[in-house]
């Protein structure tokens, strides 16, 4: 299976994005205007690719809402849809509006509960019916428990997340049982049945990167040790600016609520 996913759910930033939950000191520098522009753009590049984009109005009382992918994980193949419950408790309440989209899109409904946390950004889907889990500060034990009871035919494998927010900041899945990893920030020891491609250290953020499929992979404006190491490995780098998404802590898979074929 090449492409994990073909459609995307995405939601531009809304008015309060500059209010984002960031470590980044340039957080201050946050631009609204630069981040819609970057968002239109970052859909214009997926649609352009041949991946479907669903796209949902801004959550102006929430800053951190166009980080759609922390919301859920989507089985389109089992029509389930696991909705996630925040470990950042300002952000629990972005979750509602994606619940009553996808029920409206016939998904069964599956809720993390107290006293569970999973959000998006840990849980790395592969077509090898794995399913990488970070148990990181978003993310507790629990949480991954519930997760792997809605998909019983997954293997989940839980890794300890310590110097990231979320698993997929420090590794990708690029298709065909390849991954992008930053090995100083996620232990490769989990993936010994998969080829690794190391991404440079003072480069980690272009880790956070996305296949869409066709060896075609979006990686962040301006890394060009990542983007020639992919190209030596016969992958097509896609570079798109999202320098106001780095200010406030978030990435390029973080942009998209992918519909997974696999689960």
């Amino acid at each position: 299976m090449d492409k994990l996913f073909e459609t995307v759910i995405v939601r531009p930033p809304g008015k309060n994005y500059s209010k984002c939950i960031s470590t980044n000191p340039q957080k201050k520098t946050v631009s609204l205007k630069l981040a819609i522009k970057q968002h239109r753009e970052y859909v214009k590049v997926l649609r352009e690719n041949n991946i479907n984009v669903i796209e949902l109005p801004p959550l102006d009382n929430y800053p951190d809402g166009v980080f759609i992918q922390d919301t859920a994980i989507i089985g389109l193949k089992s029509k389930i849809a696991v909705i996630s419950r925040f470990g950042e408790e300002k952000r629990r309440g972005e979750e509602i509006s994606i619940r009553k989209f996808l029920e409206g899109m016939n998904f069964q409904i599956k809720n993390i509960k107290p006293p569970g946390t999973l959000e998006g950004g840990d849980v790395l889907v592969t077509d090898q019916k794995i399913v990488f889990i970070g148990e990181s500060q978003r993310t507790n034990r629990e949480g991954i428990n519930q997760f792997a009871q809605y998909f019983p035919n997954f293997k989940i494998i839980k890794i300890p997340i310590t110097r990231i927010f979320h698993l997929l900041s420090g590794i990708s899945y690029l298709g065909n049982k390849i991954m992008a990893i930053s090995p100083h920030l996620v232990n490769p020891k989990y993936f010994e049945s998969f080829k690794l491609i190391t991404i440079p250290s003072d480069e980690s953020y272009a880790n956070n990167m996305l296949h869409i499929g066709d060896k075609k992979v979006l990686i962040p404006l301006g890394y060009s040790k990542t983007r020639e190491k992919l190209i030596r490995e016969g992958f097509k780098p896609i570079e798109v600016d999202v320098s106001e998404y780095w200010k406030c802590d978030g990435g390029i898979t973080c942009l998209n609520l992918p519909l997974y074929r696999p689960l």
